[in-house]
């Protein structure tokens, strides 16, 4: 048993309610369109669930905007001052600049706390779509989800090849769409509301290379996960998409390009 069947379970038993739900307003239960529909319900609710951490996210990248002019006066003050005596002041210092501007000792804890959720809804739509039962996905839910089509493409169906030219065309495109999301969402959204001067040149670098390399590796994975996740994919893009332009828009980070032009 594995720590993210709990996860996984959870996440099954939401989709079986949407398809239940649209099944009893009459949808066609092995209809693509209904699958779709479900996975874009999955990702609703677990993006509202979310929501709470990316507030907070938000608010410590606030506070860490805020207080970063004074954590690098102080590195400049104590940086030849290796004594025991003036590392105690340093942190010291540190903490009270830290106190006064409501920065967040939980640091990347929201980001780790999403990770399981990821990988356990990426591993039950890779189980389903091989056959596999799990949780409240019964084995008549996966027969019925395997069997669901989208233009013609199974949703089972892993990779771009071995449907003929129609099924590389609507997997390379779900995932062409999907990759150009994401990537003007990191270089137009995500990118203008950081934070980069004062950066170590690797890491600004690398920052200035995440939108290509997002891009890159959803086309890379469309070759190899089953056309259910790419849907999921394309619309958690669309979310993210959206969720970003808002952040953009109306709380951008203080001291970042976003907000310059805010102004």
């Amino acid at each position: 048993m594995s720590f993210l069947d709990p996860v996984s379970h959870a996440l099954a038993a939401l989709i079986a309610a949407a398809h239940l739900a649209l099944t009893s307003l009459g949808a066609d239960p092995t209809a693509g369109t209904t699958w779709l529909l479900c996975i874009a319900a999955v990702v609703v609710a677990v993006r509202l669930t979310l929501l709470p951490l990316v507030v907070h996210g938000v608010r410590a990248a606030h506070a860490s905007a805020r207080a970063r002019p004074h954590l690098q006066d102080l590195a400049k003050r104590y940086r030849n001052r290796k004594d025991r005596e003036s590392l105690r002041r340093f942190m010291e210092e540190r903490r009270r600049i830290a106190a006064e501007h409501g920065m967040s000792r939980l640091g990347i804890l929201p980001i780790l706390i999403q990770l399981p959720i990821w990988l356990a809804l990426y591993r039950l739509l890779a189980d389903v779509a091989a056959g596999a039962s799990v949780g409240a996905m019964s084995s008549a839910l996966v027969a019925s989800l395997t069997a669901a089509t989208l233009l013609g493409v199974p949703l089972a169906q892993r990779g771009y090849l071995g449907g003929g030219a129609a099924h590389f065309a609507v997997v390379a495109g779900m995932a062409v769409v999907a990759a150009a999301l994401a990537y003007v969402t990191q270089k137009y959204l995500v990118a203008p509301n950081m934070l980069t001067d004062g950066l170590p040149e690797a890491v600004a670098r690398a920052q200035h290379m995440m939108p290509a390399l997002s891009a890159i590796g959803l086309i890379v994975a469309g070759g190899f996960v089953p056309a259910a996740l790419l849907a999921y994919w394309l619309c958690n893009s669309v979310w993210t998409l959206a969720q970003s332009a808002v952040i953009l828009r109306w709380f951008p980070t203080p001291g970042s390009r976003a907000a310059g032009r805010a102004r």
